[in-house]
């Protein structure tokens, strides 16, 4: 089978090129990155294709789907920060909005019929996470994004839905909530995970900087995603909305203390008002009983075993 990542060099983008190689599929990836500058297995870089190329290049992105023909397109390629957001409002809706709409007009325009998952986001709820009667948010749940990324993020899901209703693309929405584990920067484990590295390996003081501690998140492993991803794309129904998510809830502070506990080192743990952000959903959760039922999909990597994964990655980086 010809699969076609884009944004193949982000965190998600890297396991699904090493899952789809090992299975022996013809795999394909996009990146605006240098080439060279993402980690992904040995043997995957040896039979990974890779083109560099920015998806907001409609011309580009025609020639590449010209010439690939794909059967199933992994579309990964996204401004992904939410706080970046701020900053990079324009670009982000660029990358994201414009990027999938190139993406969805050449296969309209070449006339080819791969099926398409897209990664939507669970930020696209935003202050629907605010209402206790949506809890565990479900994909009937309103969408009421809080940032650009947001917004960004919904403008894809919407899209998708309507390339399907109008022209029959098969396009899947995977509303992906938080995915974390070995390789991931910038999230809440991330960080933590980053931290206590650092510390141990005596280039960072004792002392761990976190934000809100109150909050309650899921933490869901990569490695599950991915197979989720995998599912959507043999048995989602298309244009449909699926929530990827454990539903399985974490205090903050509670995952602070697990993380703490992997190490023997005695750090001192002060808030950073940096990390704190201006708006702050109380509790990120979905409801992941669609995605069951019609897939089969349940997640199997507990949150000891991603903790420790993610810390002994980056202990590798700074040679603990």
């Amino acid at each position: 089978m010809r699969i076609l990542i884009t944004g193949v060099s982000g965190f998600i983008g890297t396991y699904l090129a090493d899952k789809f190689v090992s299975e022996g599929h013809e795999v394909f990836g996009t990146t605006w990155e240098q080439i060279s500058d993402f980690e992904v297995l040995p043997e995957t870089r040896e039979k990974l294709s890779v083109t560099r190329m920015d998806v907001r290049d409609y011309f580009a992105v025609r020639r590449l789907l010209q010439k690939i023909k794909p059967d199933k397109i992994f579309h990964m390629a996204a401004q992904s920060l939410p706080a970046t957001s701020w900053t990079f409002a324009i670009e982000t809706l660029q990358s994201n909005v414009i990027g999938t709409a190139n993406i969805f007009e050449a296969i309209r325009e070449l006339k080819i019929d791969p099926v398409i998952v897209i990664a939507c986001s669970s930020a696209s709820y935003g202050k629907t996470f605010f209402d206790p009667k949506y809890i565990p948010v479900s994909e009937d749940a309103p969408m009421q994004p809080l940032h650009p990324y947001g917004v960004s993020k919904a403008a894809k899901d919407l899209m998708t839905l309507q390339y399907f209703e109008n022209f029959g693309i098969k396009g899947i929405r995977a509303r992906i909530f938080n995915a974390t584990g070995p390789k991931k920067e910038k999230d809440v484990l991330a960080d933590f995970t980053t931290q206590i590295a650092k510390i141990e390996a005596g280039i960072q003081e004792p002392v761990i900087k976190v934000g809100n501690l109150e909050a309650k998140r899921e933490i869901n492993d990569v490695r599950d995603f991915v197979e989720a991803l995998w599912l959507l794309s043999e048995k989602g129904r298309h244009g449909e909305a699926y929530n990827i998510c454990s539903s399985e809830v974490y205090r903050i502070g509670d995952l602070l203390n697990k993380v703490l506990a992997m190490s023997s080192e005695k750090i001192e743990v002060v808030v950073d008002p940096d990390k704190l952000r201006p708006v702050d959903e109380p509790i990120i959760t979905g409801n992941n009983t669609k995605i069951k039922t019609e897939t089969g999909w349940t997640p199997k990597y507990k949150l000891e075993q991603t903790i420790k994964d993610s810390l002994d990655h980056w202990r590798k980086k700074f040679g603990v």
